[in-house]
């Protein structure tokens, strides 16, 4: 990769000196520096914490900690090189984000190269190392941990109205008392105030500000080397399985296993919501019945489509004040985020097709079974998606109300196709045919993996872009909702003859 990549980047950073401000974005890129190290900081702590549930930098090996720790040995020689080898490793990336971003601040003509790359390597540095004490923290302690899974929510929403400042800031919308707080907040501040003082920013203070950052970072890995000895045997014993189940499923491609094994990792057994609805009289009402009440029992599932929702729709709304492919890019990324909107109400069809067994219940057909899962995520998509459309239509477009809920139809079907997929066909990467580019193989397997959502946005995204080029009006939604029933239709189909595949392949 580095011999092929190393002459275009040798292209590229000799075109760099010409200095080309793309389109003026060096300006709101300035105005979003703030916001944005906020952001990407707040977002690499969460991230270091949600992997110290299950994983964190200590991971000793299977047999290391089956074996070398039950006997007498100095457990902090055995845990610490582990600790700092992931401390090291953070490292890695982190200065090659600081490359990249000096690379673009020169370009954008913010700054020489030398002095952005100067700027970035505090950030460079410290930020990740914070980021690995913090899961090491959250991998030591318990408590820390049942914090983590129960605060993770609103940290999400703290990052979403993050992300939501980070554009205001682009559009020249800046909220200049919360920027001031928060570059001496904390060290997402502090290890900015060098970029923004280079880019020309206001920021005077800067190398007053390096020197808590290079303390705290300090202090926290002392305390991480000191909390990497102290990881109890039983917890690294579960990791070791964990991460060895999530390797071994993934050299097969089979990430719901592997998102299985995480869920069953990081789970913490804490509060369950004991609603039940009222049964139906009538068997055809059962399976939505059953959905609803899960969906009820487990709210997480309705926060992360309502999360979703609100995702698809900033970038439905970033794509009407653009024009031409950029437009047509913010159409795509919409469809997609609505796509895991909707996919996230559908985990009872992916229960059910993880073991076949589980349907003895219902008195339907599997098939049958399979295709009442989608009203659920059908019907509670509809619902989010016409929540989502109501800006628009006090903004001028009515016709919202009607093309957006009908696109949730199709994505649940397309999420219960991709719950019938059954195992990974690996076999599909390797065809045996020769091409200037190598095996087309891994082409057909993302295709095949990614067929339910890859139709469906694709199919959506071809009627939405006809329909948006005049003023939308009866005619385009109709056309719209034809394409959206069509393409449900279709997956529905190969659905059903999915799950007919599943039922039949353990007798087979």
């Amino acid at each position: 990769m580095v011999g092929y990549g190393s002459g275009y980047a040798y292209h590229f950073l000799r075109q760099v000196r010409l200095g080309a401000d793309y389109g003026g974005l060096g300006t709101g890129v300035q105005r979003t520096l703030p916001a944005l190290f906020t952001l990407l900081t707040a977002a690499l702590v969460l991230a270091a914490a949600r992997d110290a549930l299950w994983r964190g930098p200590v991971v000793v090996p299977g047999p290391s900690v089956g074996w070398l720790l039950t006997q007498p040995v100095r457990r902090a020689r055995v845990l610490r090189p582990w600790f700092w080898l992931s401390a090291g490793v953070s490292v890695v990336p982190g200065l090659l984000c600081a490359a990249a971003g000096a690379v673009v601040l020169r370009v954008m003509d913010l700054a020489s190269l030398g002095t952005a790359l100067l700027a970035l390597l505090p950030a460079a540095l410290c930020l990740p190392l914070l980021a690995v004490s913090a899961g090491m923290a959250v991998e030591r302690r318990a408590r820390l941990a049942r914090s983590v899974r129960r605060f993770t929510p609103l940290v999400v929403v703290v990052l979403m109205l993050l992300a939501g400042q980070v554009v205001l800031a682009g559009y020249g919308h800046r909220l200049a008392p919360l920027e001031r707080a928060e570059l001496w907040s904390g060290p997402w501040g502090w290890a900015a105030q060098p970029v923004v003082a280079a880019t020309g920013g206001s920021a005077p203070a800067w190398p007053y500000a390096l020197l808590p950052l290079a303390l705290l970072t300090a202090a926290a890995l002392f305390q991480g080397d000191r909390d990497a000895a102290r990881v109890p045997t039983a917890q690294l014993r579960r990791r070791a399985a964990t991460a060895q189940t999530v390797s071994s499923v993934m050299w097969t491609v089979e990430l719901r296993a592997a998102r299985l094994a995480l869920l069953d990792a990081t789970a913490d057994g804490g509060r369950t919501y004991r609603i039940r609805l009222r049964v139906p009289r009538s068997k055809y009402l059962v399976v939505v019945w059953r959905d609803l009440q899960a969906l009820l029992r487990a709210p997480g599932r309705l926060a992360r489509a309502l999360m979703w929702t609100a995702c698809a729709t900033a970038a439905a709304a970033l794509g009407t004040q653009l024009g031409g492919g950029r437009r047509t890019l913010c159409l795509v990324v919409a469809l997609l985020l609505g796509y895991v909107a909707v996919g996230a109400l559908a985990e009872p069809a992916r229960l059910e097709t993880d073991d076949v067994g589980r349907a003895a219940w219902s008195p339907f057909r599997f098939r049958v079974l399979m295709l009442q899962h989608t009203v659920v995520p059908a019907v509670v998509g509809a619902l989010l998606a016409a929540l989502a459309a109501v800006p628009f239509a006090v903004a001028g477009a009515p016709w919202a109300l009607l093309l957006m809920p009908v696109c949730a139809v199709p994505f649940a079907a397309a999420a219960v196709f991709a719950a019938c997929r059954g195992p990974s066909r690996t076999s599909l990467m390797f065809t045996g045919v020769s091409t200037p580019v190598g095996d087309p193989g891994i082409l057909l397997f993302l295709a095949w993996y990614a067929a339910g959502p890859l139709v469906s946005v694709g199919g959506l995204a071809l009627a939405l872009r006809a329909a948006l080029r005049g003023v939308p009006g009866a005619g385009s939604v109709a056309d719209t909702a034809s394409v959206a029933l069509l393409l449900s239709g279709g997956l529905l189909y190969f659905a059903a003859r999915s799950a007919d595949r599943l039922v039949r392949r353990p007798s087979s």
